[in-house]
């Protein structure tokens, strides 16, 4: 929607403790599109896969970070959201799946392959049946669709694009493909910028379009994600930030940054190597300065910067966003929805919340 009150009118600040129980969906029926990339992503996906029917649900990944290893296509922020709904994800490592078993990269080693890029015997699976679903001539989409439906994911999971985009990072000693930067050196390089490879030519996926256009959509989220390299990308696609401002229905981003640091991944330490404040603010002001929001969501750590997001014309919503259990990510997300669907009503209707009483 994009189309929230300038800084002189003041934005309000809302308090989970203090939202109406139950919010009229506003433009929608209670249609959700999330777009989503890592781990603190497909956290808040799955609390949004819980609290809403599947047919309501479309999750946009970023596939920016995809790449051929060994062959074969792997895609990481897919198959983090398509494992985490699965129930199949490695909570503890927040990528692959669980119970996996390393025979593949054991033999792997011992033929003097690469082994930077750990893939388990299961995940490899996964990446050996797209591989050949894609060589075949199906689609990113459709093969996409195709696994989830194998595991038993019934909400919508999308790729950002069937067509190749590639983030190349940018360091201090020159330029590296993004898996390269965060894994086999994990993130030690100091990055200076990001770049897009293919993004020009890449049309979004169709099935994404039209959720972005859908009048039936009473939200867009976008998850805590990495914003340079796991948002930024979908943002990038042809269209899509020009279809984010045009649109009726609220924009909303969780801020993947808590009390000064990423909960996960190295978000944290890009924004200080760009010069940027490692912050919630810094993020709401990231996405602002393209006028792409409606609303903010902080956790309680950072309500001190409330006030200075409001002034970017920012409604802000503070609540707890460090997903630790599942209960934590059905919470969040019935929250940041109601937050949303708020954002849609006339200014008159929306309730101005007091601040919840201090515990004793």
């Amino acid at each position: 929607m994009s189309t929230g009150p300038s800084p002189s009118e003041g934005a309000r600040t809302r308090f989970a403790d203090s939202q109406p129980e139950s919010v009229p969906a506003g433009p929608g029926t209670g249609r959700c599109l999330a777009l989503s990339g890592g781990v603190g992503g497909a956290k808040l996906a799955l609390g949004l896969s819980r609290v809403l029917p599947p047919e309501d649900l479309t999750i946009v990944c970023n596939t920016a970070d995809d790449f051929d290893h060994l062959g074969l296509r792997v895609c990481p922020d897919l198959d983090t959201v398509m494992y985490t709904l699965a129930g199949v994800s490695n909570r503890v490592t927040g990528w692959g799946q669980a119970h996996e078993t390393w025979s593949f990269l054991e033999a792997l080693a011992r033929l003097g392959g690469e082994t930077w890029f750990r893939l388990g015997d299961r995940d490899l699976a996964t990446h050996v049946e797209r591989t050949r679903r894609l060589r075949a001539g199906e689609s990113l989409t459709g093969v996409t669709d195709a696994l989830c439906r194998a595991l038993g994911v019934e909400a919508r999971v999308l790729p950002m694009s069937d067509d190749p985009v590639r983030t190349v990072v940018g360091t201090r000693d020159g330029e590296l493909s993004f898996q390269h930067y965060f894994v086999r050196d994990r993130c030690a390089p100091a990055v200076t910028g990001f770049r897009f490879a293919g993004v020009d030519a890449a049309r979004p996926a169709p099935d994404f379009l039209a959720a972005l256009e859908d009048d039936a959509t009473a939200a867009i989220v976008i998850c805590p994600s990495n914003p340079f390299v796991s948002v930024d990308p979908v943002l990038a696609a042809p269209g899509v930030e020009r279809a984010l401002r045009r649109t009726r229905v609220p924009v909303v981003a969780v801020s993947p940054i808590v009390g000064g640091a990423a909960i996960k991944g190295p978000a944290g330490k890009m924004m200080a190597e760009l010069g940027m404040p490692v912050t919630a603010i810094g993020v709401a002001r990231h996405y602002r300065k393209r006028d792409l929001l409606d609303g903010f969501v902080i956790d309680h750590v950072d309500a001190g910067q409330a006030a200075e997001i409001e002034n970017l014309g920012l409604p802000t919503l503070v609540t707890g966003t460090v997903m630790e259990t599942l209960a934590d990510r059905e919470r969040l997300a019935r929250e940041t929805m109601d937050f949303a669907r708020g954002l849609a009503l006339p200014p008159d209707d929306i309730v101005e919340a007091a601040p919840p009483e201090p515990s004793t």
